[in-house]
Formats: structure tokens, sequence, C-alpha cells
């Protein structure tokens, strides 16, 4: 098993559960827009995790604590953050919309580049988009 793997992978979930923290912390629907925003990107990383050095039991197990971070460190981080002013939360916030805008353009968009583009992966990223922006119009509704 790659341990340095596995342990980027942990802080990066960790990170994660503290920024869906830092969203139930500033209130609205922010925190519930973060959780399944970032659930996403979680599937997917574990998923990516588990294809590349885990068999057997062990994804059972690694799952659970990739889990279990998530959690706690969004309890952590929403406990924290419950008192803050609304400075220190944005502040936060903007902070992990900088590292997320960081990990799109440098990594994920890099790697876009290196496979041939058609209109589908476009169409599909278009859809995301609006998917996200109807469920936060619908939760001020």
């Amino acid at each position: 098993m790659a341990t340095g793997l596995l342990l980027a992978t942990f802080i990066d979930v960790a990170v994660d559960g503290f920024i869906i923290g830092a969203g139930f912390a500033a209130g609205g629907e922010t925190g519930t827009i973060l959780a399944i925003g970032l659930s996403v990107e979680l599937l997917f990383l574990g998923l990516a995790l588990a294809s590349d050095s885990i068999r057997g039991w062990k994804i059972v197990a690694v799952s659970g604590a990739l889990g279990l971070t998530v959690l706690g460190c969004a309890i952590l981080g929403s406990m924290l953050l419950a008192q803050a002013s609304h400075d220190t939360i944005g502040t936060v916030l903007a902070f992990s919309a900088a590292a997320l805008l960081y990990l799109v353009t440098e990594e994920l968009l890099m790697e876009a580049h290196e496979v041939e583009e058609k209109p589908f992966f476009t169409l599909v990223l278009f859809a995301g988009f609006l998917v996200f922006w109807a469920i936060q119009l619908f939760g001020q509704g």
C-alpha cells in the first residue's frame, strides 16, 4: 500500500471536511451545498485510491476511515467556527475556494488537454454547474 498517497488522501479529506464544517458554521444552505459538491469529489477520490493500491477488506477499512475523517473534521470545523466572526468564516471559505480553484486550474485542466475534447464533455461540465445552481435556487425558495 502506498503510504504517501494514503496520507495525502487523508489530509485532503480532512481539509474537505473542515470546509464543509465552515459552510455549516456560515449558516444557510452553504454547508449543504458544499457537502453535496465535495461528496462527488470524494467519491472519485475514493474510487481512484481503491483502484490504485488497495485490495480486499482494506477497501472497506480505508473507506470507513475516510468517511469518519470527513465527518470528524466537519464537526470540528463547525464547532471551531460556530462563534467566529463573519470575517473569519469568510476568510476560511475564501481560502477554500482558492484552494479548489488551484486544484482545478493546476491539475485538472492540464490533464484535460491530454485527452481529445468532445462536445459531450462540455455538456456534462455545464450540466453539473446547472444542477448545483438549481439546488441553490430551490433551497432559497
